[in-house]
């Protein structure tokens, strides 16, 4: 019983010491400057400000590396890691974002 209790008591300060869930990252789409993806895997965001991000595809977009693409907008102006969806012209694909992560060194982006 002490060792179920004292589990318990792990799992509840681990839990509390890390949020659940963080907000999602979002980028406003008239931020967006360019995309770019080589292998439907990434896709390179470079934005306004001179930021560039890379977001790692939920699933492979193999149909990205060939056409342009059209986002589903729903709501406000932006798009949002894990969240927002966008379909590749000409096949009608559909891809998903995943998690946003900064690009340190922006020659490795080009």
């Amino acid at each position: 019983m002490k060792t179920i209790v004292a589990t318990l008591l792990l799992v509840a300060a681990a839990s509390a010491a890390s949020p659940a869930s963080a907000a999602p990252v979002c980028l406003r789409t008239r931020d967006i400057v360019s995309t770019d993806s080589k292998d439907g895997k990434l896709m390179t965001f470079k934005m306004r400000d001179g930021r560039v991000l890379v977001n790692h595809l939920q699933g492979i977009c193999t149909d990205l590396r060939f056409n342009g693409f059209v986002w589903t907008i729903r709501g406000p102006e932006e798009v949002c890691e894990r969240q927002q969806s966008f379909r590749v012209l000409q096949s009608g694909q559909i891809c998903t974002l995943g998690k946003f992560d900064p690009v340190k060194d922006k020659r490795a982006a080009r």
